[in-house]
C-alpha cells in the first residue's frame, strides 16, 4: 500500500522537481527550473501567491498554484492550476490541493477562479464547480525548414529586446496585452511588478527576443523564453498604430531563426482560440496543434 501524500508550502528548493512535474503532465508548456524558481519566488505582494506540493515517500508527485490577479481593474479575480503526476491521479490529491487553494482564495477576497485543464481533468473540474468559457490551443514546431523572412518595412529596425529600454518594452507589453482574449482585461499592469515578474524572468532570453522599433518606440515584440533545446514564445504583440504592416510575423520569424542558429530545436505556443490573427501566423510558421486545454471559470 503507498503512503498517503503530504500536501505542504512549496519552496524555492522544490523548482528542479516542480519543473520536472510539470513536463511530465504538460510537455507543450515549456518551463525551465530556474523559471519555476521565479515563480516561487518573486510575486507582487497584491497576489497573496499560494504554491502548494503534494510529496509521497520523499517525491513530488503534484504541483498546484492560486493567486489573485493584479494585473486587472477587476476585483477579486484569481487563477488556479494544479498538475497530478499521471501515476499519482484517483487518490484525492488534485481533490486535497483544490480545497487547501479554494480556501485560500475564499480568504483573501477572491470571487471569481479562472483555471485551465486538459480535457481528460474536465469532468473533476466541473464536480468543483467549473463550466467552460474557452479554449487555448498549444502547438509546436521543429527549427528547421522555416519559411523565409519577411521584408523589414521602411522606418523600422530590428533590435534584440535587450538593447531596449525596459520602460519602452512595457508601455509596447501593456498596450498589446489589452487586446489580449481574457475573462478579465490586463488593464492594471504596474511596472515595478511587471520588471521584477517578466523583465527579470530568466528564461527570458533578451538577445533572442526580438522588437521592431519605430524611432524610440517599441512597435512590435517578441518575447523568447528558453529551457534546454526548446523554446517558448512568451509574448507576441503589436500596438495599434503599427498593426496590418506584418511586424508581429516578421520578429517572430527573427527570433525562430535566431533561436535555431543559437542550437534550439523546437519551439511551443500558445492562443486563445479567439485569437485568429496569432494562430493565422503560427499556421505559417508551420506550427502544429500539440494540446488544447479549456478555460473554465468558478464564482467562490
Amino acid at each position: 500500500m503507498r503512503t498517503r501524500a503530504v500536501v505542504r508550502q512549496a519552496v524555492a528548493d522544490d523548482a528542479a522537481a516542480v519543473a520536472a512535474v510539470r513536463r511530465v503532465v504538460a510537455p507543450y508548456k515549456v518551463m525551465s527550473t530556474a523559471a519555476v524558481r521565479h515563480l516561487l519566488t518573486v510575486q507582487a505582494p497584491g497576489e497573496r501567491f499560494l504554491p502548494l506540493v503534494a510529496e509521497r515517500d520523499g517525491e513530488i508527485v503534484a504541483w498546484a498554484s492560486a493567486g489573485l490577479n493584479v494585473w486587472t481593474s477587476e476585483p477579486g479575480q484569481a487563477g488556479l492550476l494544479i498538475f497530478v503526476h499521471p501515476e499519482h491521479r484517483g487518490q484525492g490529491i488534485g481533490s486535497e490541493l483544490a480545497e487547501r487553494l479554494h480556501q485560500h482564495l475564499t480568504e483573501v477576497g477572491a470571487v471569481r477562479v479562472r483555471t485551465f485543464v486538459q480535457p481528460e481533468g474536465l469532468e473533476f473540474a466541473r464536480n468543483l464547480g467549473y463550466d467552460g468559457t474557452r479554449q487555448m490551443h498549444y502547438a509546436g514546431v521543429e527549427l528547421t525548414g522555416l519559411p523565409e523572412q519577411p521584408p523589414t518595412p521602411d522606418g523600422i529596425v530590428l533590435v534584440p529586446l535587450d538593447a531596449v529600454d525596459p520602460r519602452a518594452a512595457y508601455e509596447a507589453d501593456s498596450i498589446a496585452s489589452l487586446d489580449e482574449p481574457s475573462d478579465s482585461p490586463l488593464d492594471a499592469v504596474e511596472y515595478d511588478a511587471w520588471f521584477e515578474e517578466i523583465w527579470k524572468n530568466p528564461s527570458v532570453d533578451k538577445t533572442l527576443s526580438v522588437a521592431a522599433m519605430a524611432g524610440d518606440e517599441v512597435a512590435a515584440f517578441t518575447v523568447v523564453e528558453t529551457a534546454g533545446d526548446r523554446m517558448w514564445s512568451g509574448m507576441t504583440g503589436t500596438i495599434p498604430p503599427y498593426r496590418g504592416k506584418g511586424l508581429a510575423k516578421l520578429v517572430k520569424s527573427v527570433a525562430l531563426r535566431k533561436a535555431a542558429a543559437a542550437g534550439l530545436t523546437s519551439a511551443y505556443t500558445s492562443n486563445d482560440d479567439a485569437n485568429g490573427p496569432m494562430l493565422a501566423i503560427n499556421n505559417w510558421f508551420g506550427y502544429r496543434r500539440v494540446h488544447t486545454e479549456l478555460c473554465l471559470l468558478r464564482t467562490l
